[in-house]
C-alpha cells in the first residue's frame, strides 16, 4: 500500500464534490459517519462521544481502534465514533466536513496541509495544554514539537518520527565485494561510491533523487538555504539549476539507472521503490520505512541519513493528531492526544505504525520488544542521528503539495532530456512560486 507518511494528498479544496463522492465511497459503512454538528455529543449523564478520523489501511485501523478502545476501558465515560479510509479523497472529505463545520473532533493531517488548516483557523492551539501539562511533550525531540507549531501555535501533536533515510541493498553490495555507503560522504562522494557501485554489482548504484523535494530540502540547508521562507520559497532559481546539474552529472555517468527507471522510482510507492524491485543499489526515502521496505525483498537492507552533514537533518513529523477548534470537548480530546502518545500500553499497541514514537521512552520500550530486525534498525538510526539535529524548519505553507509534483514534472524535464537543467529549474521554480501565492 502507499506509505501515508509520504503520500502526495490532491489540493483539499478543489474537485470537492467529486472528492466528496469518492471518499464516502471509500468510506467502510460499518463505521458510520465522521463529525457532528456540535463537534463531538456529550450527554447529560456526563458520558462524551468524540468523533475520530484518520486514513491509513487495516492495519492501522485495527491498532488504532484497540488503543481507542484502551482508553475507553479506562474512561469509561468517553467512547469514539470512528471513520477511516484510505489515503485518496480523505482531504476532500476533510475540507468539506471543515466547510461545512462538521468536522471531527480529533482528525489525522501531516506536513502538507498541517498550515494550512492552521491559518484557516481550523485546529485548536494545543499548546495552552503542552504549557499546563496536560499535555505532555516533555520526552518528545524538541525539533518534533516545533515542526507541528504554525504562527505560534502548536496545531498538531506529532504521533510519529522519521527523518531522511538512504536505504541501500547490503546483500548485493558485499556478494560484490563493495563497501556499503557511509554517513557523511560527500554528494559527489556519493554519486562517485555509486558509479563504482554499478560496474562492480550491474546495477544502477543511485535512484536519481532529483524529482524528491526532501533530498533538495537537505542539500539546500547543507548549503545555508531553506526550501521556505515562511510563506516564500527559500531558494532561487540557480539553486534549483545546481542541483538538477548535480545529478545530470550523475546521468552522464551511468551512475543511475535509465530515465524510465527513475520514472518508475519517482511514481510508485514505498513497497515498489528500486531497492525493492532490485533495479538501483539505493532509494531515497523516511529512515522509518525500512521495515516496511524489508518486507519486500529477501535482500538484506541497511539505512543511513542521506549524503553531506547529517545535523541539518531534522525530526520531522511523520504525521498529527488535530483537535478541531470548534469542538465543545477539546479537553477530553487533548486528553486523549496526551493517552495515545505517553502511555505505555498505547505505545505497544500502536508501534511504529504512524513512525517511530514521538516519546523516546515509548520508543525505546518498542525497540525493546519488537522482533522486527528492520524497526531495530530504523528506530536505531533515527534515534542515533537525533542526537545531532538541526533545528527544525518551518512547516511548509499552503501550496506545499503542488510544489512538490512540480518538482517531480521539472526533474523529469531534465532526465528524459526534454528540458536543460537550466531550462527545467526555470520551469519549477516559477510553478513553485505560483503554487504557494495561490
Amino acid at each position: 500500500m502507499t506509505n501515508p507518511m509520504t503520500a502526495s494528498h490532491p489540493q483539499p479544496l478543489r474537485r470537492v464534490l467529486g472528492g466528496v463522492v469518492a471518499a464516502m465511497l471509500a468510506l467502510p459503512l460499518a463505521l458510520g459517519a465522521c463529525g457532528t454538528d456540535d463537534g463531538g455529543q456529550a450527554t447529560g449523564d456526563g458520558k462524551v462521544e468524540l468523533s475520530f478520523f484518520w486514513w491509513g489501511g487495516e492495519a492501522r485501523a485495527q491498532l488504532t481502534e484497540q488503543a481507542l478502545a484502551l482508553y475507553t476501558s479506562k474512561h469509561p465515560n468517553v467512547t469514539f465514533k470512528k471513520t477511516w479510509q484510505a489515503n485518496q479523497g480523505y482531504f476532500d472529505k476533510l475540507a468539506t466536513l471543515t466547510a461545512g463545520n462538521d468536522a471531527p473532533d480529533i482528525f489525522q493531517i501531516d506536513d502538507n496541509y498541517l498550515a494550512e488548516y492552521a491559518t484557516r483557523n481550523v485546529t485548536a492551539d494545543l499548546s495552552e495544554y503542552t504549557k499546563s501539562g496536560k499535555l505532555d511533550t516533555s520526552k518528545f525531540q524538541k525539533g518534533l514539537v516545533e515542526y507541528g507549531t504554525v504562527d505560534g501555535k502548536l496545531a498538531g501533536l506529532a504521533m510519529g518520527e522519521n527523518t531522511q533515510g538512504l536505504v541501500f541493498n547490503k546483500a548485493k553490495l558485499d556478494a560484490a565485494g563493495v563497501a556499503v555507503p557511509k554517513t557523511g560522504q560527500t554528494w559527489e562522494e556519493h554519486i562517485a561510491w555509486a558509479k563504482d557501485a554499478a560496474v562492480k554489482t550491474k546495477l544502477a548504484g543511485t535512484m536519481d533523487p532529483s524529482a524528491d523535494y526532501k533530498a533538495f530540502w537537505v542539500w539546500l540547508r547543507q548549503n545555508g538555504k531553506e526550501f521556505y521562507n515562511g510563506k516564500e520559497l527559500g531558494f532561487t532559481q540557480e539553486d534549483v539549476q545546481k542541483w538538477f546539474e548535480l545529478w545530470k552529472g550523475a546521468r552522464d555517468t551511468q551512475a543511475t539507472p535509465s530515465p524510465d527507471v527513475i520514472h518508475e522510482g519517482n511514481a510508485t510507492d514505498v513497497t515498489k521503490q528500486l531497492v525493492v524491485t532490485n533495479k538501483a543499489l539505493t532509494s531515497w526515502v523516511w529512515a522509518n520505512q525500512l521495515p516496511e521496505l524489508q518486507k519486500n525483498t529477501k535482500d538484506d537492507l541497511g539505512v543511513i541519513a542521506y549524503p553531506g552533514d547529517a545535523s541539518k537533518q531534522w525530526a520531522r513529523a511523520s504525521m498529527y493528531f488535530s483537535v478541531y477548534r470548534g469542538s465543545k470537548n477539546k479537553d477530553v480530546a487533548a486528553d486523549v492526544l496526551n493517552f495515545l502518545a505517553n502511555d505505555p500500553e498505547a505505545g505497544k499497541i500502536l508501534g511504529t505504525d504512524r513512525g517511530l514514537p514521538s516519546n523516546l521512552d515509548i520508543r525505546t520500550q518498542v525497540a525493546a520488544t519488537t522482533d522486527n530486525a528492520a524497526m531495530k534498525e530504523s528506530i536505531q538510526v533515527t534515534t542515533e542521528l537525533g542526537k545531532n539535529f538541526g533545528p527544525a524548519p518551518t512547516v511548509p505553507p499552503k501550496g506545499h503539495s503542488t510544489v512538490r509534483s512540480e518538482l517531480i514534472k521539472a526533474a523529469e524535464e531534465a532526465q528524459y532530456g526534454r528540458a536543460t537543467p537550466q531550462k527545467a529549474a526555470e520551469q519549477f521554480f516559477t510553478a513553485a512560486q505560483a503554487a504557494i501565492k495561490r
